[in-house]
């Protein structure tokens, strides 16, 4: 009875075997000792694209590619000789073949038995191709810029680590967009991400196979050039990059011009691992950027150390503006025939606790393109309204005026910021005057526009400074809505001597009033210089003739009253 017992059991237990066998998912198949299939489940021909008749009594080699048949052999002679196999029991992901010949990544789980007839070897199987699709996937978004393609910053870093594992030589190009920022502003970023699509076509197309290319930031690309050391040659390619951007991009039936900003650095000379070399590239590139942008820099240890000391003193003027060393000086704007003061230009000083009173150009260049220039020159629109509605509150009829930072005409939310101020210091629009150079409004044109007209909408002012020292044309008096043009000092300063100076001021006067602006002329320091305007029909000036910057509370004990003693030695000062 046992015995028939037993036998039932085992009948059960293989019927029960078969019907897993062939209701499952995974793929079973076993192997004789000679290494002919003897069992496979329906699972496993449909993946392996067989009948089961055509698999059964076959050897295994069937569904083994033709490159791993050896290795395979090899094995499965060592297993049968009674070693065990290496991998028994654990999961190993190999590559299969199917009948029409394609090869597909598997997960495949080993066992062995000793049969009646040897030794046998079973396998559980599972089709990993999605698997590996979604891990290839993922390499790919942790390798490559999804946007264009290209290889993103970690990808570029790896390879040039591995160049330099290799000492290899090589160069780094980096290139920043001129004028992309601008592209976003008008057009959306829609268009400004199908533009560095474009840049992500061109530029392989350009350089071709030996270089790797990276988008490493918003609109920053990258060049690794293999095998190049040779300052002529990657200049070279800078200069092919250089000129590409000089044709237009056509970009959703809209016409793009774009400038490149490029630096360049070489290794080992310049950085002896990946990350040093890339900052070496980087400092050629701030240079670049820093002398107008469109134009190629090559590393020099200079331009590190200059950086540095940027770096350090853009941390000194964080801590003055957190710890009130900043504050505005104010130098008068008069009536030129009866010296009244009509307004006033809040001009930038730093109380510096060991090197004294410092000027603006002691400073301010180690802003440029920092941050923290954006959060001065906030600062400094607001500490100028605030003079400005002390000054109506006490029943002053004076304008004052402030410099904008270039970032601020740029800034999304600078129609916001003026507005603020201007509730925050009940300060009436028109007695607020905003500064700006030719040179950063040429640079920003179809916003600066945009800015400048929103602007005049609120009723403050906007002035022209240092007109005539830049690129600008008469027409662009015309085009931007000003209610002040500033003669540039240089040509006051010799308006007496020479005769182009003199004639440039008076045809700037004569076009200002022609066209309803208020005239300023700025830097006048002597009698003959004041008598030569007045003469010409300039209303107002400024200048250390009539004052020389100071704080504000000199300013207000002048004007409560305006006293003439104490006017005459602010004048004499």
């Amino acid at each position: 009875m046992p015995d028939t017992h037993l036998s039932k059991a085992n009948r059960h237990l293989a019927f029960t075997v078969a019907k897993f066998a062939e209701a499952t998912n995974l793929s079973l198949v076993s192997i004789d000792s000679k290494g002919d299939i003897e069992f496979v489940n329906p699972s496993a021909c449909k993946l392996f694209g067989y009948r089961q008749s055509e698999m059964i009594g076959q050897p295994i080699m069937i569904i083994i590619p033709e490159r791993m048949r050896g290795a395979h052999m090899a094995g499965l002679q060592k297993v049968a000789g009674g070693q065990a196999p290496h991998l028994g029991g654990r999961p190993v992901e190999v590559f299969a073949l199917k009948k029409d010949g394609t090869e597909f990544p598997i997960e495949i789980t080993l066992s062995v038995w000793n049969g009646k007839h040897g030794f046998c070897a079973g396998a559980v199987i599972t089709d990993i191709s999605d698997r590996r699709e979604r891990e290839s996937r993922l390499l790919r978004l942790a390798s490559q810029d999804t946007l264009t393609g290209l290889s993103n910053r970690h990808r570029f870093s790896t390879v040039l680590t591995e160049c330099f594992a290799s000492s290899s030589a090589a160069s780094i190009i980096l290139l920043d967009l001129d004028g992309f920022k601008e592209v976003n502003d008008t057009h959306g970023h829609l268009v400004g991400d199908c533009l560095l699509q474009a840049i992500g076509v061109r530029l392989p197309y350009l350089l071709g196979r030996n270089a790797e290319i990276a988008r490493i930031g918003g609109d920053e690309f990258a060049v690794l050039l293999h095998g190049v050391n040779d300052p002529l040659e990657a200049h070279a390619q800078a200069q092919a990059i250089f000129e590409a951007f000089r044709k237009p991009f056509d970009v959703g039936g809209h016409v793009l011009e774009l400038g490149a900003s490029i630096g360049i650095a070489f290794a080992p000379a310049h950085g002896k691992e990946a990350e040093e070399l890339i900052a070496s590239a980087d400092f050629a590139l701030y240079r670049a950027k820093a002398e107008g942008g469109n134009v190629i820099r090559i590393y020099d240890a200079t331009m590190r150390s200059e950086t540095a000391a940027r770096r350090e003193l853009r941390d000194e003027l964080l801590r003055a503006l957190r710890g009130g060393e900043l504050e505005l000086f104010y130098q008068p704007q008069v009536d030129l025939l009866d010296r009244r003061i009509v307004g006033l230009e809040a001009l930038l000083r730093w109380n510096h606790p060991q090197r004294g009173l410092l000027a603006p150009g002691a400073f301010l260049p180690a802003l440029d393109q920092s941050a923290l220039a954006l959060e001065i020159g906030w600062w400094t629109l607001d500490q100028a309204a605030a003079r400005a509605g002390a000054l109506q509150a006490d029943g002053h009829d004076i304008k004052v005026s402030v410099n904008l930072f270039p970032g601020q005409l740029r800034a999304a939310n600078l129609i916001h910021k003026v507005a603020n101020v201007l509730q925050r210091h009940s300060l009436k629009p028109e007695r607020l005057e905003l500064e700006v150079t030719e040179t950063i409004v040429l640079a920003n044109d179809g916003h600066s526009f945009e800015a400048m007209t929103s602007l005049r909408e609120l009723g403050v002012g906007i002035a022209f400074d240092d007109f005539g020292t830049g690129y600008a044309s008469l027409s662009s008096l015309q085009r931007y809505p000003l209610t002040t043009l500033k003669i540039d000092r240089g040509f006051v300063q010799h308006i007496n001597i020479k005769t182009s100076d003199l004639a440039i001021t008076r045809a700037l006067i004569g076009l200002s009033h022609e066209m309803g602006l208020k005239t300023i002329a700025e830097g006048i320091e002597t009698e003959e210089q004041e008598r030569a305007l007045i003469e010409l029909g300039c209303p107002f000036g400024q200048g250390y003739r009539y004052g020389k910057p100071v704080p504000f509370r000199t300013i207000a004990d002048l004007l409560a009253p305006q006293a003439d003693s104490e006017w005459s030695c602010l004048v004499a000062s």
